[in-house]
């Protein structure tokens, strides 16, 4: 009896017991270290965004959101380019109007044939992504300018609006820089988006203040054509005036130049509450 407790207890310490823990593989340091640089692109990213939601906060001028745009991309990715580009009306043609690598550019007209990969992003409002450009059948126009680069991928991102393409982010990388991946094309995508809302609320602002301008010169002309009517008004009188001689006004009764001045009073009332808006 003695014996099978003692067995029993040597079965239960057994069974508590944790089994060995088996040591980490080479795979397992891979997919560790790669989930490290996941996260820290994911980081970059956000940092990325934060920061230019910050830019566009700053100011209602849509000029400088997008070349504040296309200045956090390319510091972001390391790019080669980075260019932001909008439709002018009809579609028919863009505008070069950002530029990470030379931002003196702001408005400067694009052939679409020379950028089949604009031109489709702009007409499918579809992203366009080319892992390799150098031997891409579209660019061989241009494989040569590309070799000399050394451009390994062309990602071309549509800024739309209700459906429509009002533009896009144009970025291209190094040969020998980091591979732009699938999450780095979502992550532009949410840009461009955020780019669309910040040109309209920019647009918004731009038509608000033109409202306001045109507001004013209408006041101002409405001003201007009051002072020019009571000036002829005066003058009228006053030549009307020395013509006739007199103003005669001594032949009226007392009774009716004082019902005069006061309705000349009341008058002046109305104007002068009229003019308050009330």
């Amino acid at each position: 009896m003695r014996q099978l407790d003692a067995a029993s207890a040597g079965y239960a310490n057994y069974a508590m017991t944790p089994p060995p823990t088996a040591a980490p593989t080479a795979a397992d340091a891979e997919r560790l270290a790669a989930r490290v640089v996941e996260l820290e692109r994911e980081r970059k990213h956000l940092l990325a965004v934060i920061e230019i939601l910050k830019e566009v906060s700053t100011s209602l001028h849509f000029i400088d959101i997008l070349q504040a745009i296309a200045r956090k991309l390319g510091e972001a990715f390391g790019l080669d380019r980075c260019s932001i580009f909008l439709a002018e009306r009809g579609g028919a043609s863009v505008r070069l109007v950002a530029s990470y690598e030379d931002p003196t550019i702001r408005n400067y007209m694009v052939d679409l044939e020379r950028y089949p990969e604009l031109k489709r992003a702009m007409q499918t409002g579809e992203t366009v992504f080319i892992p390799d450009a150098t031997s891409d059948p579209s660019l061989k126009h241009v494989k040569g300018e590309l070799l000399n680069r050394r451009v390994k991928s062309i990602t071309v991102v549509p800024i739309t609006w209700r459906g429509v393409a009002i533009g896009a982010i144009f970025l291209r990388t190094f040969r020998d820089g980091p591979t732009f991946s699938d999450e780095d094309v979502r992550f532009v995508q949410v840009v461009a988006a955020l780019t669309a809302q910040a040109l309209r609320n920019a647009h918004r602002y731009e038509r608000l203040a033109q409202r306001q301008q045109e507001t004013g010169e209408t006041m101002r002309r409405m001003e201007l054509e009051r002072v020019a009517l009571l000036s002829f008004l005066r003058r009228l009188l006053g030549a009307f005036g020395e013509r006739e001689g007199a103003w005669a006004e001594g032949l009226l009764p007392r009774a009716s130049a004082e019902e005069l001045d006061r309705l000349v009073g009341v008058a002046m009332a109305v104007i002068q509450e009229e003019a308050k808006g009330r």
